[in-house]
């Protein structure tokens, strides 16, 4: 037993050296290994081409500020201005500019050169071209001299916002030419609106005349004719003088001027005015609208025949019409020259003729009466109003196509004698003047019972 277990003593030295040698020889080999591998890596690291350096941050490219400076068209609505592209607000991306590769043609070509756009200072220089190239719309209009419509046209906007990334896209490509983005601008009033489609036919026309002397006169009739003027009345609508003149007032704009009062010529506001209410009732007769409501003077007026006249009192004496057909008409009335002219213009009257027939039924004389005047040297006497007799009268309108009569409307009118007023003086005072002439207007009495007038 003691021989065995010194065998077994002796060999574990032995086994340990062993293993001990092994080791040494694999960290010999792993050594070896690693210096074989590291060489080899330095060679090939030793081969391998680097690439440029890129130029440094915020260098432009050679040659890319001519293009900055180059002109571009910008198309607008108006015609086309030139701004160059620095002038937009376009500068070179530094953050772009360092990585570019390539000609700069090409990069053009494909939209990519390296510029950005300044929207502040770029919407600043369209807002001013906007200014003055934005086309405003025009609205439609009545031609009333030439009977025609003119319809509307939209006008052209900028939209300076919507415009900046179609800049910036062409800033990009260098592009010579831009069509900036533009919006319609719809006319304020339409064709539609004006709420008629043909003017292009008197139905009816009426003249009256006035001295061009009395300026205050004529400017009221001016006033209260620009408020008729232009004035549309629709199918079955029913149109009131006083509703569209409205209040004859001095705040208004009215001056003093002659009118009748209780049969009597005097001066009073807004004289004059009846002359454009008659003027219209002859235009409206003719054209064959209805005659709502119509008033003839207390005394017959001197600018229009006996019987076919039409006064109008704010608020309560009104000219009314109203349109029978079934398309729009509307009221031209001019005021010039001494002459008082209405038309009422639409499509083409249903009616070959229509004609105004007056027969007088009875005549009553004036009367005069004396006004003494202790200012005026005795016995002198001067006229303050003519007289002019009373008269009863039946009114016709006769509705014609081609030869036949197929309708007739008929009113009954009356006007009250008009008394003549004489002054006369009763001063003896040898040193009173007699006072200047004052011109008097006397109305001619009608000629004959009957009276025709057609159109």
């Amino acid at each position: 037993m003691s021989q065995s277990a010194g065998a077994r003593s002796n060999s574990q030295p032995t086994v340990l050296l062993g293993v001990a040698g092994g080791m040494i020889a694999v960290a010999v080999g792993l050594t070896a290994g690693y210096f074989v591998l590291g060489t080899h890596n330095e060679a090939r690291a030793a081969t391998v081409v680097e690439p440029a350096a890129a130029p440094p941050r915020g260098e432009p490219p050679r040659g890319i500020a001519e293009y900055l400076a180059r002109p571009v068209e910008l198309v607008t609505a108006h015609g086309s201005v030139t701004r160059t592209w620095a002038d937009l607000g376009v500068a070179i991306d530094p953050d772009e500019a360092g990585a570019v590769r390539g000609e700069l043609a090409a990069l053009a070509a494909h939209g990519s050169l390296p510029f950005r756009l300044d929207r502040e200072r770029a919407a600043r220089e369209l807002f001013a071209i906007k200014a003055s190239h934005d086309v405003s719309p025009l609205n439609a209009y009545l031609d009333l001299e030439e009977h025609q419509i003119h319809a509307d046209q939209p006008g052209q906007g900028l939209d300076v916002w919507a415009s900046l990334p179609r800049l910036e896209a062409a800033a990009r490509q260098a592009a010579p030419r831009v069509e900036l983005v533009h919006v319609a601008i719809p006319a304020a009033v339409t064709r539609q609106t004006l709420g008629i489609d043909d003017i292009s036919h008197v139905l009816g026309r009426y003249l009256t005349k006035f001295p061009v002397t009395d300026r205050d006169r004529n400017f009221n009739l001016k006033l209260a004719a620009s408020k008729v003027n232009g004035s549309v009345i629709k199918p079955g609508e029913e149109w009131s003088f006083n509703g569209t003149v409205g209040e004859r007032s001095e705040k208004e704009g009215y001056k003093i001027a002659h009118v009748i009062t209780a049969g009597e010529m005097v001066d009073g506001l807004a004289g004059g005015t009846c002359q454009i209410s008659t003027t219209l009732f002859g235009a409206a007769f003719f054209a064959g609208l209805d005659l709502v409501r119509t008033t003839n003077h207390s005394r017959p007026s001197a600018y229009t025949q006996l019987g076919f006249d039409a006064t109008v009192v704010w608020p309560n004496t009104d000219l009314k019409l109203k349109n029978p057909y079934d398309f729009p008409v509307v009221l031209h009335y001019r005021v010039s020259s001494g002459e008082a002219v209405v038309e009422v213009l639409g499509k083409a009257r249903p009616y070959d003729k229509v004609v105004f027939e007056r027969h007088i039924l009875e005549s009553t004389p004036f009367s005069t009466e004396e006004r003494l005047d202790d200012e005026m040297p005795q016995d002198l006497t001067s006229i303050d109003q003519a007289g002019f007799n009373g008269y009863k009268l039946e009114r016709f309108r006769r509705f014609y196509k081609g030869d036949k009569l197929v309708k007739t409307n008929k009113w009954t009118v009356e006007y009250k004698p008009v008394t003549e007023y004489v002054r006369r003086g009763t001063s003896t005072d040898p040193e009173v003047k007699a006072p200047p002439e004052k011109e008097v207007t006397r109305l001619k009495e009608p000629k004959d019972e009957d009276f025709k007038l057609e159109q």
